[in-house]
C-alpha cells in the first residue's frame, strides 16, 4: 500500500496524543502526579493538541475533507465511522478532566475520574484505528490479530516519552516514568518482532493461480499481457513495492530508534541524578522514538499488499 503522509503523521501524533492522555489520567488518580503542578496541565494540553492536529491531518487523506463530518455515520458497521465516533466523544470527559486539573478545588466535580473516563475512550479510539486495518482480509499484513495491541501500545510508548520528558522539565521527575517507558518498550518491541517474523515465515496463500483459479497445478500462473497500458489508481495506492533490502534496513531503524534507544536511555535516567541530565535523557528517547514511530508506520503500509494486485502481475499477496 502507497505510505500516506496524512495517514503517517495522523497515527504518529494522535496515536501519542492518547498514549499521553491515558497515562496523565492514570498516574493522576493514583497521585503520582501533584494537583498544583503546572506539569499535568501543560501536558494535558499537548495530549488534546497532539489529538486534534492528528485528526485534521488524516482529512488530508480525503478526497473531499469537507465532508469528513459524514465519517460518522456508519458507525453500525464501520469502523472507520467508530473511530471518529469515539473520537469526538473523547474530547468531553478530557475536557473536564483539563478543566479540573486547570482549576483543582474550584470545580464541584471529580475530575479525576473523568480522567480516568477519558483513559478509556482514548484507548478505545486507538483501538477503533487498529481494527480500520486489522478488519480488511484482503490485506494479508494487516489481517494479523497482533496489529491492534501494536497500535495501542505504541500510542502508550510516545505518551510515556512525552510524560517522562514534561515531568523532567517541570522538575517533578519520578523513576515511575523511567520503568513505564522501559515497559512499554520492551514489550511493544517483543511484539513487533513477532510480527515481522510471522510476515516472513507464513508464505501468502493468494497466488495469481487462486486469483484467476487456474492455481490447479505447481507451475506459477503469470499474466501475459498486463491489464492497462497506464498506471491507474489501483496500481498506485495498492501496488507500492519495497525492495526486500530497504525493509530489512528500515526494520533495523525502526527497531533500534523504537525499542532499543528507548530502553537504554530509559535504564540511565533510572540512575542519574539532577534535572539537566535528566531533560538531555528524556528528550534524547522522545526524538528517537518519534524517528522511530514515522519509520514503523511507514513500513507498516509499505509492506502490506491487497489481493487487487495479483490482477495486475503480482504473483503473491
Amino acid at each position: 500500500m502507497h505510505p500516506a503522509l496524512s495517514v503517517i503523521i495522523f497515527t504518529t501524533a494522535s496515536g501519542a496524543g492518547y498514549g499521553l492522555l491515558a497515562l496523565l489520567a492514570v498516574f493522576a488518580a493514583l497521585d503520582l502526579l501533584p494537583e498544583d503542578s503546572a506539569m499535568g496541565l501543560c501536558a494535558t494540553a499537548l495530549a488534546l493538541t497532539l489529538i486534534t492536529g492528528g485528526l485534521l491531518c488524516s482529512t488530508a487523506h480525503l478526497g473531499h475533507p469537507e465532508r469528513a463530518w459524514r465519517a460518522v455515520s456508519q458507525w453500525r458497521t464501520s469502523w472507520l465511522s467508530r473511530e471518529a465516533l469515539f473520537a469526538i466523544l473523547t474530547y468531553i470527559p478530557a475536557g473536564l478532566f483539563f478543566l479540573g486539573w486547570a482549576f483543582p478545588g474550584t470545580l464541584e466535580f471529580n475530575w479525576k475520574a473523568w480522567g480516568l473516563l477519558a483513559a478509556v475512550m482514548a484507548l478505545v479510539t486507538v483501538y477503533c484505528t487498529g481494527k480500520i486495518y486489522a478488519s480488511l482480509k484482503t490485506i494479508r499484513q494487516w489481517h494479523d490479530g497482533r496489529v491492534v495491541p501494536v497500535y495501542i501500545l505504541i500510542g502508550l510508548l510516545g505518551g510515556a516519552l512525552l510524560m517522562a520528558f514534561m515531568s523532567a522539565v517541570f522538575d517533578v521527575y519520578t523513576q515511575e516514568f523511567n520503568w513505564v517507558v522501559l515497559a512499554l518498550a520492551v514489550l511493544t518491541g517483543i511484539m513487533k518482532l513477532t510480527y515481522w517474523r510471522s510476515l516472513d515465515e507464513n508464505p501468502a496463500t493468494s497466488t495469481s493461480g487462486t486469483a484467476t483459479g487456474l492455481g490447479g497445478g505447481t507451475e506459477k500462473v503469470r499474466l501475459l499481457d498486463a491489464p492497462n497500458t497506464s498506471e491507474n489508481f489501483v496500481m498506485r495506492e495498492m501496488g507500492f513495492r519495497i525492495a526486500r533490502k530497504h525493509s530489512t534496513k528500515l526494520r533495523q531503524i525502526a527497531l533500534t530508534t523504537l525499542f532499543a534507544l528507548p530502553v537504554l536511555l530509559a535504564l540511565g535516567g533510572s540512575m542519574i541524578e539532577g534535572q539537566s541530565g535528566s531533560i538531555v535523557l528524556t528528550l534524547a528517547a522522545l526524538i528517537s522514538g518519534g524517528i522511530g514511530t514515522v519509520v514503523e508506520r511507514w513500513l507498516f503500509f509499505a509492506e502490506a499488499k491487497h489481493v487487487v494486485t495479483l490482477y495486475y502481475g503480482a504473483e503473491a499477496a
